[in-house]
């Protein structure tokens, strides 16, 4: 592999911190404890993953009873909830993940954005850039919320990105939180970095991500040009070919 030149961003957990997992939880009231949804969980069952599937892996994990017919009203509860979360400012971008964003637009990197949330695009066209625009502008291709037939850990989402920003996925770099989005990433033929925001470092690295860190300031992104995944002053993590 002689370089990376596209980066394909997840939204939730990488570019915000979101209300999302706050809203899943807060739903469960009247379904099971809320007490009980861990981040862990969030992360392991329902991060990434299309909505009721989400709702469902939540329930059985909680073990309610008729989790499958159940689900689709906690998503709709969820939903509902996640929208008066979005509507009151109930998040925020992480600063290392702007300052990451433009240094790879400086590098001359087309960027992509490939959440599978339908609310992902609402919360970026609200997030300014201090050199103009928003963070929805940043980007030169948006896959969020679109229909596909399976979410990760299949690479739909990741594939079509590489696709509309015009590289063979072995050119193209994932940036995530989620072990299903690095295994996504990786079923894809792409590199995953791994930002590991809840101290989950292990789950990332228990699924093989390139290079794996607690914040996107501590990639050497002057090396992603030459395909390597290095933490500055660090080992150094060689990308797929």
């Amino acid at each position: 592999m002689t370089g990376i030149e596209a980066a394909i961003f997840d939204v939730d957990g990488v570019l915000l911190s979101s209300p999302h997992e706050r809203a899943w939880r807060e739903a469960l009231d009247g379904f099971a404890d809320p007490s009980r949804f861990t981040s862990t969980m969030y992360q392991t069952f329902v991060a990434g993953k299309p909505r009721l599937v989400g709702a469902r892996a939540a329930l059985e994990q909680l073990g309610v009873l008729d989790a499958k017919a159940k689900a689709s009203i906690y998503a709709e509860s969820k939903q509902g909830r996640l929208e008066a979360l979005i509507a009151s400012g109930s998040f925020r971008a992480f600063p290392d993940a702007l300052r990451f964003v433009w240094s790879l637009i400086g590098l001359g990197f087309r960027l992509a954005v490939a959440s599978s949330s339908k609310n992902a695009n609402q919360m970026l066209k609200l997030i300014p850039m201090d050199r103009g625009g928003t963070l929805f502008d940043a980007f030169q291709v948006n896959v969020c919320g679109r229909d596909l037939p399976r979410g990760k850990p299949d690479p739909a989402i990741f594939l079509l990105a590489a696709s509309e920003l015009g590289f063979a996925p072995s050119r193209c770099f994932v940036i995530e939180d989620a072990a299903v989005g690095i295994k996504a990433a990786h079923a894809g033929g792409m590199a995953g970095l791994g930002v590991a925001r809840l101290h989950d470092e292990a789950i990332l690295h228990a699924v093989s991500a390139d290079l794996v860190v607690d914040s996107l300031d501590d990639v050497d992104v002057d090396r992603l040009t030459d395909g390597v995944l290095l933490r500055i002053a660090g080992e150094t993590d060689h990308a797929h070919a």
